[in-house]
């Protein structure tokens, strides 16, 4: 059911940004690479949760899933072989190098996600 929730939303803002900067600011082998990683599945859940109401377990599975075929699509090189690469941002979005620590950290803000939602 669509329903607008202002504290997800102003999380979705506020992790959005805090990407923006990860991306334009930092250039290292952790924070940039893991840490970016774990934030990108916590701001898909609260951009849901901001528009939708529906059940934590079933966004944060859903997330976790979504994020998991992307990886899985990188490791077919999907970017190269539909023609996307010549799109930066989109190419840069959807990633092209598949990698098992991503995924690890894709597990690692689910749980953050879900620890969370619980702990209120």
């Amino acid at each position: 059911m669509f329903i607008f929730n202002r504290k997800y939303f102003y999380f979705t803002l506020i992790l959005f940004l805090i990407e923006v900067c990860i991306a334009v600011f930092v250039n290292d082998s952790f924070i940039r690479p893991f840490i970016g990683d774990i934030l990108v599945v916590i701001l898909l859940y609260c951009f849901i949760k901001a528009f939708w109401n529906i059940n934590s377990s079933i966004v944060a599975l859903s997330v976790f899933a979504f994020s998991c075929t992307i990886e899985i699509l990188q490791y077919f090189n999907f970017v190269n072989n539909l023609g996307l690469q010549k799109y930066k941002i989109l190419a840069v979005a959807l990633g092209s190098v598949f990698d098992w620590k991503d995924i690890i950290a894709y597990v690692i803000g689910i749980i953050t996600v879900l620890w969370l939602e619980n702990r209120r």
